[in-house]
């Protein structure tokens, strides 16, 4: 199954390791350091043309979404059914 991020990007779910929530995950100085890393690795890729709201860590890029990360989730088909 593939996932949206948004502007003609899509990703493969087997490749996804992590949906995060930009606000809150942010807050931790462990993921600035790691978004700052890679952003200087050129692994970021930014699929935003608004505020972004999530970002989504694969092996090889961390792309920056204007979609929510509890959106991505549930679409992803990676969230528990209820």
């Amino acid at each position: 199954m593939y996932l949206h991020l948004g502007q003609d990007v899509v990703v493969h779910t087997g490749e996804i390791l992590g949906i995060f929530d930009l606000d809150t995950a942010s807050l931790s100085r462990h993921t600035r350091d790691y978004l700052a890393r890679a952003e200087k690795g050129g692994r970021v890729v930014n699929v935003s043309q608004e505020l972004p709201k999530s970002f989504i860590v694969t092996p090889q890029r961390v792309y920056i979404s204007q979609i929510s990360a509890a959106t991505l989730y549930r679409r992803s088909g990676l969230a528990p059914e209820a």
